[in-house]
């Protein structure tokens, strides 16, 4: 993972991430989180850039039944369509502007896939995936799953910026999505000189530029960075000639260091390791509706820590 800080930068600008590739289930994906020299922003601890990308008729997704603990995993799709299914038996599509939240806690197995519906035509998907890390007190909890429609998601409009709030309070809203922990997540677009301000009251910030420019301080910042912001009030952000699209997130710092192994994530180290030999023994539950495959526990990843706030 690189980064690097903008040169002479603003000073509410604390770090500039640029993602780096990985593939997923067929499909190429930009982590930005976690990085290098940050794992987390307030609870947000992963955050893929998936496509766009082009799936021929008769290809699709498939990332196969795989487990988590520790978190919830937050699907955000812009073109295309994913089906979900998990071990509590859920079998839901997710479309462009809708929220799929999937709370592991102490163990869940989830698979997503493209349907067979949309295997019969050439079809464009994109979206962002990202994880929220439970608070110590969440992380043992019983896992869920909630889906929420585009249309059930506050939405704002005012002087050329549109706004979605994805999950989380801010701009005035609050979104139906339950959080384990305060945070904001929102899908902000910009016409040409338009400007978003960021919540005060959350005290770790960050935006992902996703599509045109945007300024701070007199930079600029292209498609495909996380800007990572220092504490601070009346932080606003000014689309460039051609607009933008942003994803915006942050929220309280995590209440002490967490551990992530794959697709773990603890505040406890031993944990970790129960939770893969709980995997590779087959003690979670499966997924009743896709149970012939599951992805095996990979033995050459390491365990990563990382405090809040990490610089």
């Amino acid at each position: 993972m690189s980064w690097q800080p903008a040169a002479e930068p603003p000073k509410d600008v604390e770090l500039v991430i640029i993602p780096r590739a990985h593939d997923v289930g067929g499909f190429e994906v930009r982590r930005a989180l976690p990085a290098q020299e940050r794992m987390l922003v307030g609870p947000f601890i992963f955050f893929d850039q998936m496509g766009p990308g082009e799936f021929l008729a008769g290809q699709g997704l498939d990332v196969r039944p795989h487990p988590h603990i520790g978190l919830s995993t937050v699907t955000y799709l812009f073109q295309g369509s994913i089906q979900h299914r998990d071990s509590l038996g859920s079998d839901q599509p997710i479309l462009p502007g809708d929220v799929n939240w999937m709370t592991a806690g102490r163990g869940i197995t989830h698979s997503e896939r493209s349907s067979a519906e949309d295997r019969l035509t050439t079809r464009t998907m994109s979206g962002i995936q990202s994880w929220v890390a439970l608070p110590k007190s969440a992380e043992e909890t019983a896992p869920a799953f909630h889906h929420h429609p585009a249309a059930t998601l506050p939405l704002a409009e005012e002087g050329g910026l549109t706004l979605r709030l994805i999950a989380g309070e801010g701009w005035g809203m609050r979104a139906p999505v339950a959080t384990a922990s305060p945070l904001f997540y929102a899908d902000a677009v910009l016409a040409p000189g338009a400007r978003v301000p960021l919540p005060d009251r959350h005290e770790e910030r960050a935006a992902y530029v996703l599509r045109g420019s945007v300024s701070i301080g007199g930079d600029s910042f292209e498609p495909g960075r996380m800007l990572v912001f220092r504490a601070g009030d009346g932080l606003a952000l000014t689309a460039g000639p051609e607009g933008a699209r942003l994803l915006l997130l942050g929220g309280a710092a995590m209440d002490g260091p967490r551990y992530v192994f794959w697709n773990f994530v603890s505040s406890s180290r031993e944990r970790i390791e129960q939770a893969k030999a709980d995997w590779r023994a087959q003690r979670f539950a499966r997924v009743p509706t896709d149970d012939k495959e599951y992805i095996p526990l990979p033995e050459t990843v390491r365990i990563r820590a990382g405090t809040p706030s990490q610089n």
